[in-house]
């Protein structure tokens, strides 16, 4: 039996583990920087072993040495399986369906999925400027399904309404006449808990907590009326090989563990 880690665990550690543990099953995942890249790295040397990661820049079954600081990290390109045009990776590769999870970050997520990646505040004075969309527009319309990693769970990461909808999640895209191939967001893990839905017309709900959280205290940090699953668990908190393998293989020289 698994025992849990002793000691001090960092919220980028927590966050790392338990997302990586949803990969379980899954065959291709596009990854985003950070934590995401973390999630799935640590998966592959666990619970999916066989998963081929792809990256934004063009980069398939990636195998880096070490994490990389950028989608255009040389270190993504030494070992990797292929290394494709992106006109090719997103009007094939994506658009084509091949994608079973697109595991991305964002500033603020609403009830039905959709991602704010762009401004906090208004557009013109905003109070924070963000990287914007990336690739995220086209990984939420295409892949089968997404995962979202949130470092922050409060009223302002999860309003009831975004400051800016930088990535439409499926229910706000068929309202503009759009029908997306995928289900949109399916799981968001945070440090308070696990939020999931199945697929479109569904609101996220909570699922899970994390050890020593209450459900009140997840609906207290949402900023809007969260649904409840009939029954929540509780994560298992990570244990001592899962904390080894982050620490000293995935993530030796502290590029995204804080």
């Amino acid at each position: 039996m698994a025992v849990s880690a002793p000691g001090a665990v960092t919220s980028s550690e927590l966050l790392s583990v338990v997302a990586s543990r949803e990969l379980a099953g899954r065959r291709t995942v596009f990854a985003g920087i950070g934590l995401p890249t973390l999630a799935t790295e640590l998966a592959r040397l666990t619970v999916a072993p066989d998963i081929e990661v792809v990256y934004e820049s063009g980069v398939c079954g990636a195998h880096p040495s070490r994490l990389p600081e950028t989608i255009a990290d040389a270190v993504l390109v030494t070992g990797a399986e292929a290394v494709i045009p992106m006109t090719v990776l997103f009007g094939c590769v994506l658009q084509g369906g091949h994608i079973d999870v697109g595991f991305l970050g964002a500033a603020q997520i609403d009830r039905w999925g959709s991602l704010n990646t762009s401004v906090i505040g208004t557009w013109d004075r905003p109070s924070v400027r963000l990287p914007g969309s990336g690739g995220g527009v086209e990984v939420m319309a295409n892949a089968r399904e997404v995962f979202v990693v949130m470092r922050r769970h409060h009223p302002r990461s999860f309003p009831a309404e975004l400051d800016f909808c930088t990535t439409p999640g499926p229910d706000r895209a068929l309202a503009e006449g759009i029908r997306p191939l995928g289900a949109g967001v399916t799981r968001v893990v945070t440090e308070l808990g696990i939020l999931a839905r199945e697929g479109v017309g569904e609101e996220l709900r909570l699922v899970a907590v994390q050890p020593g959280v209450t459900v009140e205290q997840v609906r207290a940090a949402t900023g809007w009326d969260l649904r409840v699953a009939d029954t929540v668990d509780e994560v298992p908190p990570p244990t001592r090989a899962e904390l080894r393998l982050l620490r000293e293989d995935v993530d030796p020289e502290r590029v995204y563990l804080r």
